[in-house]
């Protein structure tokens, strides 16, 4: 399952949009409304929850500096990635674009579609309001 948030507009350059992905606690200030507990548990990892849903591990892995961001699973049953694609408009702004990328049996495809479609946007639409 490959889904896609739109691309977001942010007024600082593809270096300062990075440099704040690239600090996972960041993340805490993309998170939607309904997040229920966010901890980080090392430099490249954190843990959250929303509300309902169970608890979700991400780890950093993959850097390509300035234009990309990996964050994967770390453990779980459920192997996913979630990729911040950022490209240049122009030296003082940028674009973010957020991949989210599963491999999931059609039944589970069909009930996260919706929810995992909503998050990514929250996040991507976050981005500009917390740089």
């Amino acid at each position: 399952m490959n889904l896609e948030s739109p691309k977001i507009s942010v007024s600082k350059s593809p270096e300062e949009v990075f440099n704040f992905l690239s600090d996972i606690k960041n993340f805490e200030s993309l998170m939607p409304e309904n997040i229920s507990k966010f901890e980080v548990l090392d430099e490249d990892k954190f843990l959250f929850a929303l509300k309902g849903m169970p608890e979700i591990i991400l780890k950093k892995k993959e850097v390509i500096h300035p234009n990309k961001i990996v964050l994967g699973a770390a453990g779980g049953k459920i192997d996913f990635s979630l990729i911040a694609n950022i490209s240049e408009v122009n030296p003082t702004s940028s674009e973010v674009k957020l991949d989210f990328t599963g491999d999931f049996n059609p039944m589970m495809a069909m009930m996260i579609k919706s929810p995992i479609s909503k998050f990514i946007e929250t996040l991507a639409t976050s981005i500009p309001k917390s740089i």
